[in-house]
């Protein structure tokens, strides 16, 4: 039986492709891949699974790029930005409208997660043809079947796991997803551990809440290192060729959320998460959208909080690179499709879940909607890649500037406030218990900080 993203000859495909992304050299391993290709399939996954072992106990030499895109947070500190944008921590918003934002945040992040999720994984190509043969292009809705050829439905079926719910013509809530099961699952760590959570804390977490077949590329390789004993960080870099891609960035939102106006404290929870599952540019993914996030509930100008958010990643890394290209583009005077053009460009030659190219997409389609929800994630989505998880995070952040009160009732009212889940102790909740919970759990932390420093008044 072949367990996808746990099969060896698969791991070490990737193994390689993640080596030649961080400029090493892996010339002889390709030779060797090329022959194991042509073994018998069980000889192939046992050579393959040696030659991954040796791989994982070889010795690698200090190198620039281990330098410029350290793992370990006072690393990643010491050679991020400083940045000219004001970090510091903000006075608290009235309760009502925190609520507000961050409802919004959880209901833009599921729009925006439901549009792009019966597509995900087609190219763009098929995307706009898919629209053209429907008579929907450019996408301003959720997604539907009406209309469209049979040989268009032939051609390109809705996604296996909830893509025929997530249609304009069958929502009926938000269905079952692994962008949104990390957010709530980050919540139940959070109100159970408070602010001092670990990353084991997080992988206890998965282990007892989150079923395996849940878990994607990153994650489930993390969820067997966890399986098997290890703790992070080895739990995210042993044996695991998708270490750099986008499984880390979904799950960056809930500590935005709890960290309103503090993107310092939103940024170090990311880091924690992040650790847990992946390495590098995988890590900064998580932490420059949390950050964003963080920020948002002050900020609602999108380049401002872009350059706040990069001063929270290395600057010479792969990520900050690539988000610093998109500002440099004149995306406010571009035509969407020339900006995704550019876009392709530069950072196509990633995998369609890599977290550098969907970050790009992501900040770009923020930039040009402009803090508008329906043309942010109609462009993300209509963008190609991770088309849920772009439109989930790029949702989310509008979610947050914007207010549940001023989101489109077009975008909000099919969720009918319900989102489905495997996750222990979630299925059925609705939206605005998952606020009220977010809500109470950084009240929760709020009281202890205040009890703390009135100890140390009293002292």
């Amino acid at each position: 039986m072949i367990i996808r993203y746990l099969d060896p000859v698969e791991r070490l495909e990737f193994e390689i492709i993640q080596l030649t992304e961080e400029g090493r050299n892996p010339d002889g391993l390709i030779k060797t891949f090329r022959q194991i290709q042509n073994l018998p399939e069980s000889q192939a996954r046992q050579q393959s699974q040696q030659l991954l072992i040796e791989l994982m106990h070889k010795n690698k030499p200090v190198d620039n790029l281990s330098l410029a895109e350290p793992d370990e947070l006072n690393a990643i500190q010491a050679v991020a930005p400083k940045s000219s944008v004001n970090n510091a921590i903000l006075n608290p918003v009235n309760e009502d409208i925190l609520y507000d934002r961050i409802l919004g945040g959880w209901l833009g992040r599921s729009a925006g997660c439901l549009l792009g999720k019966p597509v995900e994984r087609y190219p763009r190509p098929a995307l706009r043809e898919m629209l053209e043969a429907g008579g929907n292009w450019p996408l301003n809705h959720y997604w539907t079947q009406h209309g469209m050829p049979d040989h268009i439905l032939k051609k390109y079926p809705w996604k296996r796991r909830g893509g025929l719910a997530s249609l304009r013509e069958n929502i009926q809530c938000m269905p079952e997803d692994d962008d949104l099961n990390y957010t709530m699952l980050n919540l139940s760590v959070y109100e159970s551990k408070g602010e001092h959570f670990s990353s084991e804390d997080l992988g206890a977490a998965w282990l007892a809440k989150l079923p395996v077949n849940e878990t994607f590329t990153a994650e489930r390789v993390t969820y067997f290192n966890l399986l098997s004993g290890l703790d992070a960080p080895d739990t995210g870099l042993y044996m695991n060729p998708f270490r750099e891609w986008i499984g880390a960035q979904i799950r960056a939102d809930f500590w935005g959320y709890i960290s309103p106006g503090n993107p310092d404290k939103a940024a170090e929870f990311a880091w924690r998460d992040a650790r847990l599952s992946h390495s590098r540019n995988g890590i900064y993914g998580e932490i420059f959208f949390a950050a964003l996030i963080a920020a948002a509930f002050y900020e609602s100008n999108i380049r401002t909080l872009v350059l706040g958010a990069l001063s929270y990643v290395p600057a010479e890394s792969r990520f900050a690179r690539a988000i610093n290209t998109v500002l440099q583009l004149p995306i406010e005077h571009m035509h969407w499709e020339q900006v995704v053009d550019s876009i392709y460009h530069h950072f196509g030659k990633y995998h369609w879940v890599h977290t550098i190219n969907n970050a790009a997409l992501t900040v770009a389609a923020l930039l040009a909607g402009n803090g508008d929800l329906e043309t942010t994630i109609c462009n993300v989505v209509m963008g190609g890649w991770d088309t849920d998880s772009n439109g989930a995070t790029a949702g989310s952040v509008l979610g947050i500037i914007n207010g549940a009160n001023a989101l489109p009732n077009k975008w909000v009212d099919p969720l009918n406030n319900k989102i489905r889940s495997s996750l222990g102790g979630f299925d059925n909740a609705q939206f605005t218990d998952l606020a009220a919970r977010t809500v109470a759990a950084l009240k929760c932390t709020a009281d202890v900080d205040k009890r703390n420093l009135d100890q140390i008044d009293d002292f």
